[in-house]
């Protein structure tokens, strides 16, 4: 078996809506546009995310994920911190660590000696989702721009299929909407993986929709999703 394929396994692992991390439960503030009804079909839900991957805030995600690839000796606690920091509402940190953690469990099982280099230098504090992803991508020598393409596809397809239980929309419609962000997928990792290890260098995002959107979801009267 080549190199290339055995490291497709590992990232189609990464990125499998199987993960035991429980994205699924996680709609970014999608549930509270659809009951405001700023998404309400598939269209309007195809815009939202592409809005979101050219300049929201999963672009900074994505390049802190390139950041722990290029350097092995990054400060995973001070870069973890500054992750938490710029996490603007309650429910957007708490989805982040809740998913860290969970994927911190599994490479317990998965990869012993990685878990305990992890927790060797990021102590007991939460962890943020990314920056875990990033670290195991590097483990298994997933190339860089795979990586970044897998987990904004993993989002992506994520925040779909809230939309195919909220709006509600077909399953038809949410593969064509998938099929659709392909090129704005593949803009977006191709842009962020560019760009060099400094600090500087992080990419602009503009999250103020998704931060108002998220700050209103705790007051729905009823919800089908934890964000």
């Amino acid at each position: 078996m080549g190199v290339a394929v055995a490291t497709l396994l590992y990232l189609l692992q990464l990125t499998s809506p199987s993960l035991p991390v429980g994205a699924y439960s996680y709609s970014e503030a999608i549930e509270t546009l659809v009951n405001q009804e700023i998404i309400y079909d598939a269209l309007t839900l195809e815009q939202w995310i592409a809005g979101e991957l050219k300049w929201g805030s999963i672009r900074i995600d994505v390049a802190l994920i390139s950041k722990i690839y290029k350097d092995k000796d990054i400060e995973l606690d001070y870069w973890n911190s500054w992750l938490s920091a710029i996490r603007e509402t309650q429910e957007l940190r708490e989805q982040s660590h809740q998913m860290g953690f969970s994927l911190l469990h599994l490479i317990n099982i998965l990869e012993p000696s990685l878990s305990k280099k992890l927790r060797d230098r990021l102590g007991e504090e939460d962890v943020n989702f990314a920056l875990v992803f990033g670290v195991l991508a590097a483990h298994w020598q997933i190339p860089l721009e795979d990586t970044i393409l897998g987990y904004l596809h993993s989002w992506t397809n994520n925040l779909v299929g809230a939309g195919l239980k909220l709006i509600p929309l077909g399953q038809s419609q949410a593969q064509k909407i998938l099929l659709s962000l392909a090129p704005v997928l593949i803009d977006t990792a191709q842009s962020i993986s560019s760009l060099e290890n400094e600090e500087e260098d992080l990419p602009y995002s503009c999250s103020w929709g998704l931060s108002l959107a998220s700050m209103q979801h705790a007051n729905l009267y009823s919800r089908l999703f934890r964000s």
